[in-house]
């Protein structure tokens, strides 16, 4: 059987076919403005490059915060949920997932059997979140990947007390005044969103192992920053930003295998997830 998952964030959307245990297809591209039409361009677009058609997929789930953009969607998932199915599915060792986004940051404990057993999250500011990279980065004058890679050759810990990435931007200015060097200025954005990330990892309680996952586990110096925070390792997945898609279409399958109501996909209804 054939199933689609699919994760539409606040700013990229992925997506992944599979077939059993076998991935036909997956792709992924920005949200936009219009993000119901950028979802259905880019799932035609996978479609075409796996040799399907929409008639071959049995179920469709959908995850994420604008999940229900999603018009032909069989069912949805929330985003937790979604993390903690494709990431036990890739790593069964894994008791606490870090999933740091575009827009937001949460910390999610699971059970050996991929249940959330408990999670945080921060949605209501950006300095905890891939955005606000890119608003440092800009500040800095550099790309987001060269801002990852140069905060791996700091030398020095500077504080960053900014807790807005406006009042951020700031601080970076006030800092390049002081001479403070750009590898030094780039470890000191990875702490600061490290620091909000730990605290939420801490409110669910760290257990080992610990995931990363998201737009955010591609960047190292973040990850570097996460390790010496929560004095703990952290293992990134292969496509750690695919993995709320691959746990969308887990949960597909599980769907399409269920019986009618058995299943833990919510069919059509705003689920309400979490706590901030």
């Amino acid at each position: 059987m054939i199933v689609a998952g699919i994760d539409v964030g606040g700013k990229n959307v992925h997506i992944v076919i599979r077939k059993d245990g076998q991935i036909l297809g997956k792709g992924a591209g920005p949200t936009g403005i219009k993000k119901a039409e950028a979802v259905e361009q880019l799932y035609d677009e996978v479609l075409k490059k796996a040799g399907l058609t929409r008639k071959d997929v049995e179920r469709v789930v959908a995850t994420g915060s604008a999940a229900k953009r999603v018009a032909f969607a069989s069912g949805f998932i929330p985003d937790a949920a979604a993390d903690a199915l494709g990431v036990i599915k890739q790593i069964p060792s894994a008791r606490t997932i870090i999933d740091v986004g575009a827009e937001e940051g949460r910390a999610i404990k699971v059970s050996a059997e991929g249940k959330v057993l408990d999670f945080a999250i921060n949605e209501k500011c950006a300095a905890g979140t891939g955005t606000f990279v890119e608003a440092m980065s800009r500040a800095l004058e550099i790309s987001v990947e060269e801002l990852a890679e140069i905060a791996l050759k700091s030398t020095q810990s500077i504080p960053m007390n900014a807790q807005c990435a406006v009042f951020g931007e700031s601080e970076v200015v006030s800092l390049i005044h002081q001479k403070i060097t750009k590898p030094d200025i780039s470890r000191a954005v990875m702490d600061a969103i490290a620091g909000r990330i730990g605290s939420l990892a801490r409110i669910v309680g760290l257990e080992r192992d610990v995931v990363m996952v998201g737009g955010m586990a591609k960047n190292a110096g973040f990850v570097d920053s996460l390790k010496k925070t929560i004095e703990m390792p952290v293992t990134v997945p292969q496509d750690p930003d695919y993995i709320g898609a691959f746990g969308a279409a887990e949960a597909a399958l599980a769907a399409v295998m269920t019986e009618e109501g058995k299943t833990k996909v919510v069919e059509k209804e705003t689920v309400a997830e979490g706590k901030a």
